[in-house]
């Protein structure tokens, strides 16, 4: 690891002192790349670099290595902000952070890819050759990796560059060969003929995992197959069978019957005679047939299906493949030896129908595996591969969980890692491809010794005959079993490393919740297994980002977007924003234009407040910036109020955070930047600085504290804001990335907020009355608000010139009296009821009482038709029959309908007492 420096603190300013005019309108590309090498240029990413750096435990995340088959896209974004917020803020909470970051080889997806651009230009990879074609591989890699580091730069990722990984490179490719000799020699790798998926083509095989089943329109074929004699000879009973695949017919080897089923119970152990090829098959009873479905018999192709392949096991019956790799038929075929399988499917049909055995045939609709990568329907078939005995790795993973050393987040999410756990069955880890981590496995070519063994390093000569004709497996190991490596191999496992030693186990595993099997089991089964400790304690897992009109991204669908192309338009930290706030853990979500419309309106909104406090406050006030925010004895409401706030959302932002509840604590700050410190703090500065009473210190420290709890989710603003506001600073840290996390400053008063609530209260209530009674938005009214005698009236003699100073309120003058005192000033005013007192607007002159009396009994009216209207609908069978969404739709309509009009007939009630008055 680096030597230990402290870049953090600096006396001389970064950015020269800021004056208004250096605020030009918010221009993210004009920020973004300016922080970002700012910050790598001093090595703020790297945790050798914090002041905490040996004497506090780290926080480290293992970035999820983004597959190199081209761009990031917003699956990838969300994933990226989500664990650049919590790094960023466990570094402001004083832990030296690694976010070690890296790319994966991607196997069949890498593969795949290159092989399509290679067709385009009229290449195969067979025509390249082996050596040839992984060259072309590694062109491909080197320049998608640079553009996605590009992106993740761009994102604001701010992860350790110096220890970027890629699951190629050589020492990864080493602990991946050192992980297999350790499996194999210990028994748990090993050589097995079993039914696996095989996708044509990827022209490999892949695991259950990676199956995707999709529900297919097909036929299901009814027909008789006939029992035989001894010389082949019909004895004139017959097993009625179905089978959505007629071309594996010519790999059966007899049917399966209930033991205990009447109608096939005196058939058993009797022959049948195998369409085509004809082949004796021969008749078994098997409780795992199922009497009630179908014909209650059985087919059996115990080569290319899985429930055949054991029931045939257990019956001691023989396994023929009667298909090629390529989707054709073999020479068990017969005469249909060369044909497509799909071809083969119409001639059995066909030759079924012509010799009278076809019963029938009828539409049906099932599950069908599908290759997640190429979409190919599925094949399965009987092959020799390597597998991994997954059992002993799964039990102590079960038990890490179990026992609460690993958490997964959300929790619903455990109960799904258990099921899966507990049933699991071993791992094909071979696959027939050429770009990958190549099987370690060595077979000596001399026949009289073929010893099998398994190598870390190139072997020169077999370990048994010293010969030096050796032949590696040309199969690759699947993808997640390098993965599966990742948060111990990329600190430099399986050697005793600085690195290993000081960051292992890692903090949290974030990712999203489709790849909980694929990826995170097994590396805590690897983790366990191989370094004996969990990899992490804590499993986040988020849902996936969908686009508009709740699609799975996909490549394939067109739908995915370039994270650039966003930030380009938005912004990053509008971007970031848009995917955290509203995004609950392990639920899917839609990232949508009015999102990240509003999240720039935000980011804007910021920025304008930055000039604000700039063009509002003095050099030695924001020199004060850093300072907790406190009122001053005697200090106004608004400010005891903003001070209060301030302390309780620090608090929830904090919890909020630790409970790993990021759009919550994102959603906390949004709001109270925007609603509370931006629409009504600054608001009543402003009333208060024209009387001369702002205390522009308390501004600067509350917008100050802002920016540091913002800085995790939007950081390229902040900073920028965050530099500009503490220029004056005679001391401070170099970054607000590396400045300390806010802390409350213990100034929560509960009587300052519900004192100012009552004031919000009673403004709002002056802006309804406004526009209910479309009075002049310019125009300056007079206004009472009247208290009850147990009240605070001189409080509220405190608050009335601010009250009708406040945008939208708009009174003057604001005279406070006591219920008692009013006279006759309520039958001729509109008033409302709001903060515990009662707010009165003469109403004389303000507009034509006749005029807004018939205009409010026509909106009564109208509103009365849509609430009728909708009250006979949802009386009726609509209620019972609509799709439920639909019906809760109309039922919150007629909801709002019904209080419209409440609101309505109150002010028809007020118009009729003006009108008499």
């Amino acid at each position: 690891m680096a030597t230990r420096t402290d870049p953090r603190l600096e006396s001389r300013p970064v950015v020269a002192p800021s004056t208004v005019g250096d605020y030009a309108p918010y221009n993210p590309g004009d920020t973004e790349a300016k922080w970002y090498d700012f910050w790598v240029e001093r090595g703020l990413f790297k945790p050798e670099n914090h002041k905490n750096f040996g004497t506090r435990a780290p926080f480290v995340v293992t970035m999820p290595p983004p597959n190199v088959t081209g761009g990031l896209h917003n699956g990838h974004t969300l994933f990226v902000t989500l664990e650049d917020i919590m790094v960023r803020w466990h570094r402001m909470l004083g832990d030296p952070s690694l976010w070690l970051p890296g790319r994966d080889h991607a196997g069949i997806a890498g593969q795949l890819v290159v092989e399509r651009d290679l067709r385009t230009r009229g290449i195969s990879r067979h025509d390249l050759g082996r050596e040839k074609f992984l060259e072309q591989m590694w062109e491909w890699m080197e320049t998608y990796g640079l553009h996605i580091q590009l992106q993740l730069r761009k994102l604001g990722a701010s992860s350790d560059w110096s220890r970027d990984m890629f699951t190629m490179d050589p020492h990864h490719v080493r602990a991946v060969r050192t992980a297999f000799v350790r499996l194999f020699d210990k028994g748990l790798v090993y050589r097995g003929l079993r039914i696996a998926n095989w996708c044509k083509d990827c022209a490999t095989v892949l695991s259950d995992l990676e199956v995707e089943h999709k529900e297919t329109k097909g036929s299901l074929t009814y027909f008789n197959y006939p029992v035989v004699d001894d010389a082949n000879q019909p004895t004139g009973d017959v097993v009625p069978v179905a089978t959505t695949r007629p071309e594996t017919i010519l790999g059966d080897v007899g049917v399966a019957v209930h033991p205990e089923d009447p109608r096939y119970r005196h058939l058993i152990g009797q022959a049948v005679l195998v369409p085509h090829v004809r082949r004796r098959g021969v008749i078994v009873a098997d409780d795992a047939v199922d009497r009630a479905f179908g014909t209650g018999a059985v087919k059996l192709t115990p080569a290319h299906d899985p429930v055949d392949y054991e029931i045939a096991k257990r019956h001691d019956l023989p396994f023929i493949t009667v298909m090629n790799l390529d989707g054709t038929m073999n020479a068990e075929a017969g005469s249909y030896e060369g044909v497509s399988s799909a071809q083969a499917r119409k001639s059995m049909v066909a030759e079924l129908g012509a010799s009278g055995q076809l019963i029938r045939q009828e539409e049906y609709t099932h599950a069908v595996g599908h290759c997640q990568r190429s979409g190919t329907v599925l094949e399965p078939m009987l092959l020799d591969q390597w597998y991994l005995r997954i059992k002993p790795l799964a039990e102590p993973a079960i038990a890490a969980v179990r026992s609460g050393e690993i958490q997964i987040i959300p929790d619903r999410f455990t109960r799904v890692y258990f099921n899966w756990m507990e049933n699991i069955r071993d791992w094909p880890i071979s696959r027939q491809l050429w770009w990958g981590h190549r099987i370690p496995v060595y077979t000596c070519e001399r026949e009289d010794c073929a010893h099998v063994w398994a190598s870390v390093d190139e072997p020169d000569r077999c370990p048994s005959c010293g010969t030096i004709a050796l032949r590696q497996d040309p199969d690759v190991l699947d993808t997640w079993f390098s993965s599966g490596l990742w948060p111990f191999s990329t600190l430099g496992w399986p050697d005793d490393t600085d690195d290993l030693r000081h960051f292992y186990p890692t903090s949290v595993m974030e990712t999203g919740y489709d790849i909980l099997f694929f990826w995170v089991a097994r590396m805590i089964m690897f983790g366990l297994e191989f370094t004996g400790k969990a990899p992490f304690h804590t499993v986040y897992l988020h849902g996936l980002v969908k686009a508009e009109g709740g699609q799975k991204m996909s490549k394939t669908k067109g739908n995915v977007q370039d994270p650039l192309d966003l930030i380009e338009q938005y912004g990053t930290d509008a971007l970031r924003l848009a995917v955290t706030i509203g995004n609950a853990p392990g639920n899917d979500f839609t990232l949508t234009p009015g999102s990240l419309e509003a999240k720039r309106d935000f980011v804007n909104k910021l920025w304008n407040l930055g000039r604000f406090v700039q063009a509002n406050t003095t050099a030695a006030e924001r020199g004060d910036a850093l300072e907790r925010a406190r009122p001053l004895p005697g200090a106004p409401l608004a400010d005891r109020w903003i001070c209060s706030r301030l302390d309780q959302v620090i608090q929830d932002t904090t919890r909020l955070l630790g409970d790993f509840n990021f759009g919550e604590a994102g959603r906390a700050v949004y709001d109270f930047a925007w609603d509370e410190l931006a629409d009504w703090y600054v608001e009543s500065f402003k009333v208060a600085a024209r009387a001369g009473e702002a205390d522009g210190s308390l501004l600067a420290r509350v917008y100050e504290k802002v920016l540091r709890l913002l800085h995790p989710l939007a950081p390229f603003a902040t900073e920028d804001l965050w530099q500009r506001l503490t220029a004056e600073a005679s001391y401070r840290p170099v970054a607000l990335m590396v400045a300390d996390w806010p802390e409350p400053a213990g100034v929560t008063d509960p009587e300052a907020e519900a004192r100012w609530a009552a004031v919000q209260a009673v403004v709002r209530a002056a802006r309804t009355l406004r526009t209910d009674y479309r009075i002049e938005p310019a125009r300056l009214v007079a206004a009472t608000i009247g208290v009850g005698n147990g009240q605070d009236r001189a409080f509220w003699e405190t608050q009335a010139a601010l009250i009708g100073a406040l945008p939208g309120s708009r009174l003057r003058p604001v005279e406070v009296r006591s219920l008692a005192e009013l006279g006759d000033v309520p039958t001729r005013s509109i008033a409302a009821v709001a903060g515990g007192v009662e707010l009165l607007v003469p109403a004389e002159g303000l507009f034509d009482v006749e005029a807004e009396s018939t205009r409010v009994g026509a909106e009564i009216a109208e509103v009365e038709v849509q609430v009728r209207r909708l009250e006979g609908l949802l009386g009726g069978e609509f209620a019972t029959k609509a799709p439920p969404d639909k019906v809760q739709g109309e039922r919150e309509r007629l909801a709002q309908q019904r209080q419209r009009l409440e609101a309505l007939e109150r002010r028809g009630e007020t118009l009729t007492r003006l009108r008499g008055a």
